[in-house]
């Protein structure tokens, strides 16, 4: 496994493809589980837009969120600061691979009802940002070469604003880069997750690509080790629920066997210029070892339209 290359923390010149795409994700939950919450900035440069989410959860509050699909390219080729009306967010790659801000002003929807976002959301509009730290947590993964990707464990540290409440934050998170590829949300499935156990080991998978396939990417990072144990196989196995959100699944790769269990999530719907329509929940989970170990995390299920 190879470290990802410093430079490609900055973005990058896209080719012609109509949905070529350069994602960063951002994730964080806190050891108990009751906070969490993740961020996404994705560039489209060929439809002249960028994808902005964020969203705050927890499992004793309702769903605050942030779903902008038609905010402005940023002026520079190099920036990652988004200005859009109701909404600023900038994200700073303070040290390469060590390091990344981000920060947000803007206003969420809160929802009693995360399933509300795939139909026609009403709640509440309620001030919503944040300023957090994401500090890795030993190393930084170099995906295998079949797309230009890379995830890092972090700790993740700061303040988060939503209504009245300022909530300092301790947690845990992932951050992850991509870029190069069309990301086609309806014509592929597929599950991501990342986390964190209760000993310290960190680990990260992606797979459920084709139903004839178990091709996918994962690793286990050891409680006290920097030395990341890859596999190319990876196992899924999920349980469908009300509007498509599963009650759980189970991922398998190598030594790693765990089950989901998620317990407040911030979904997304998405919608092709052509107008199919893919579905994508994403979840903070309590996660349980086959060991007994148990932990935390994010996942998400990419649920592109039916043939």
């Amino acid at each position: 496994m190879s470290t990802p290359d410093p430079r490609d923390e900055q973005r990058h010149l896209p080719d012609s493809t109509e949905l070529w795409n350069e994602s960063y994700y951002m994730d964080w939950f806190n050891d108990d589980l009751t906070l969490g919450g993740y961020a996404r900035i994705g560039f489209y440069p060929n439809l002249n837009r960028v994808w902005y989410w964020a969203c705050l959860v927890g499992p004793d509050r309702p769903l605050v969120t942030v779903i902008e699909h038609e905010v402005a390219m940023p002026k520079s080729a190099s920036s990652l600061e988004l200005r859009h009306e109701g909404l600023w967010a900038d994200h700073v790659i303070e040290v390469p691979n060590e390091h990344m801000s981000i920060n947000l002003e803007a206003f969420g929807l809160s929802l009693d009802d995360p399933a509300e976002v795939y139909h026609d959301p009403r709640g509440e509009v309620v001030p919503f940002g944040f300023e957090l730290d994401f500090i890795t947590d030993r190393g930084a993964y170099q995906w295998p070469p079949v797309t230009p990707r890379y995830e890092i464990p972090c700790r993740v540290q700061g303040q988060i604003l939503v209504g009245d409440e300022r909530i300092e934050f301790d947690g845990w998170g992932q951050r992850d880069h991509s870029w190069g590829a069309a990301r086609d949300w309806w014509a592929m499935p597929w599950s991501w997750t990342a986390g964190r156990l209760e000993d310290g080991e960190r680990w990260h998978s992606a797979g459920g690509f084709s139903p004839n396939s178990e091709w996918g990417v994962g690793y286990e990072l050891a409680a006290g080790s920097d030395e990341f144990a890859e596999s190319d196989q990876v196992q899924i196995d999920i349980e469908e629920g009300r509007e498509g959100m599963p009650t759980g699944t189970r991922t398998r790769f190598g030594q790693f066997d765990v089950q989901f269990e998620p317990i407040a999530f911030s979904p997304v719907l998405l919608v092709h210029p052509d107008g199919r329509e893919a579905r994508f929940p994403r979840a903070m989970a309590k996660v349980t070892h086959a060991d007994g170990r148990t932990g935390g995390g994010w996942i998400e299920w990419n649920q592109p339209p039916k043939p």
